[in-house]
């Protein structure tokens, strides 16, 4: 039987990619037995079964030397990875977004090799074995699973969980992920779906990002202390602000602070991957007025995504957003026309 895709390629590619005896690490769990939140990347190779075993071992060592590559820059401490047989799982203990970024770097140098991809973010147990390997199961693995099932060949798909997490930390992100129809899987359970773009400019704006990620970064050499102490970020997400840090007491701090000034506590802090995130309404979102004239509706703010926030919430009922947001005399402000919502 002729073979889909000849050794010439994985040759190549592991030439390119690989450095000489480098595999997928073996990755020591510091942590005792535990449930925790994590971003999981689950990789599948299209059409491995039918593949005789020849063309099997070569495909399996063109997944690990994807991964290799895609993984290159992420803490072996901060991820787990497993063999699924057709392909592999990676669990993400650090930053949510490492799946992102890993995702995308698999998909992009995956070249001629069919790969399916499926990114969730959910509860994981981890538990460490007495041959030093991990073992991982969990709602969160299985979702990812199912949502890179719903994949068509060289496509990434992410979960609503997942996608709202990115959003959250960024609202960068945003414009990585396009609605796809919701699924049911086998079981009647119903999935929220986005698919990543393969955009050029999308792709090296998320580089820029992951760049700017890792110098953030506490480094392993600096003391438990410092880094539970670290300062926080606050985003603006709109409608409300999501705190996010490497130190717990820093998040705290930033939400009292926000909550000291009237923000209402959406959610407490909580721990994701290595991060701790908080979100709260925007102290602000009580100076952001509408105005009515007709059916026009003048929203004006004192930030633009406070703006862009309530123009959203007038487009759900209907309406049309008239031009862009500008700022003017010092207020952001935006229009909507609601004359087809009375129709």
């Amino acid at each position: 039987m002729r073979s889909w895709l000849g050794p010439e390629f994985y040759r190549s590619s592991i030439m390119r990619r690989s450095s000489p005896g480098k595999n997928l690490p073996a990755v020591i769990v510091e942590d005792s037995s535990r449930t925790r939140v994590c971003s999981v990347l689950f990789v599948d190779v299209v059409g491995y079964s039918k593949q005789p075993v020849a063309e099997q071992l070569l495909l399996k060592q063109a997944v690990r030397d994807l991964l290799n590559f895609a993984l290159d820059q992420i803490d072996p401490r901060e991820r787990r990875i497993q063999d699924t047989g057709d392909g592999a799982v990676v669990v993400f203990t650090g930053d949510p977004e490492d799946a992102l970024f890993a995702a995308m770097s698999t998909r992009d140098s995956a070249a001629k090799l069919r790969v399916r991809l499926g990114i969730n973010l959910g509860p994981v147990y981890l538990s460490e074995m007495s041959d030093s390997q991990t073992n991982m199961v969990g709602d969160g693995i299985n979702v990812a699973q199912r949502v890179m099932s719903f994949a068509e060949p060289g496509q990434l798909l992410v979960s609503r969980s997942f996608r709202d997490v990115a959003y959250w930390l960024s609202s960068e992100y945003d414009r990585l992920f396009v609605p796809e129809p919701s699924r049911q899987d086998k079981h009647g359970r119903m999935h929220e779906l986005y698919s990543v773009t393969t955009s050029v400019r999308a792709g090296r704006r998320v580089a820029e990002i992951a760049a700017s990620l890792r110098a953030q970064r506490p480094s392993a050499a600096e003391p438990k202390e410092t880094v539970a102490n670290a300062s926080a970020r606050v985003f603006d997400a709109g409608s409300h602000l999501v705190i996010s840090g490497y130190g717990k007491a820093g998040v705290e701090q930033a939400l009292n602070e926000l909550a000291s000034r009237g923000a209402r506590v959406i959610s407490r802090v909580e721990a994701i991957g290595n991060k701790w995130v908080a979100t709260c309404e925007h102290p602000d979102a009580a100076a952001c007025k509408v105005e009515e004239f007709g059916f026009t509706r003048l929203v004006t703010g004192p930030t633009r995504e406070l703006v862009a926030a309530k123009l959203k919430e007038l487009t759900s009922l209907g309406g049309v957003q008239v031009g862009e947001i500008e700022l003017t005399d010092g207020l952001w402000t935006g229009m909507c026309d609601l004359s087809s919502a009375s129709r």
